[in-house]
């Protein structure tokens, strides 16, 4: 997206401060470092927010996989990112490797609307997804079906302020914020019986 800085860093945790490798050109929009912050401080005091200590995570649409890094810094065990971009998936290789949490990650070339079988049930997601595709739901309801969020996981799901965001069965939101033409949903995974 015009007008965003390609340039991004881990601000909280071990590995904080540290830059993080990015894609040249505008196929990828980093969640700014000012919007991370401000979603990992709701996710340390929200009473309805995943424990991020040894927490399973996937970042889906995940460009640098400043999201998934960043909860990796803070205490996350394992993250699974997915993108479809080659270049993406090459800068958080490079971006795992330089942070020595290669060990602890999946990287997967894959559509998150139709993601493969989880190799385990994650407890926090991020989605990113690029602005005005409608593509948050059909990623939600695909990661939901193919096991990548267990029951009570919590979705970060960041779409342009006026895109709606219709929401799939089993889902339901538990807050929602808006940092400038940003609109941040909290969503948690509630399965009926």
């Amino acid at each position: 997206m015009a007008g965003r800085s390609a340039r991004v860093r881990i601000v909280g945790g071990k590995h904080r401060g540290r830059s993080l490798a990015a894609p040249a050109g505008r196929d990828t929009r980093p969640t700014t470092d000012r919007t991370r912050q401000a979603i990992f401080n709701i996710l340390a005091h929200a009473d309805w927010a995943p424990d991020l200590d040894g927490a399973a995570v996937v970042d889906a649409f995940c460009g640098t996989g400043a999201l998934g890094l960043e909860a990796m810094s803070r205490g996350a065990a394992w993250c699974g990112f997915l993108d479809i971009g080659r270049p993406a998936l090459d800068a958080v290789r490079a971006n795992l490797a330089a942070l020595a949490e290669a060990g602890n990650a999946l990287v997967l070339r894959a559509d998150a609307t139709r993601p493969p079988p989880a190799p385990r049930a994650c407890t926090l997601a991020f989605l990113d997804p690029p602005y005005g595709q409608g593509l948050a739901p059909r990623a939600l309801d695909g990661l939901l079906k193919a096991g990548w969020l267990a029951d009570e996981a919590l979705a970060v799901v960041e779409v342009a302020d006026r895109d709606p965001l219709p929401l799939p069965d089993g889902i339901v939101q538990v807050d929602e914020r808006r940092y400038g033409d940003t609109r941040v949903a909290f969503l948690t995974v509630r399965r009926t019986a």
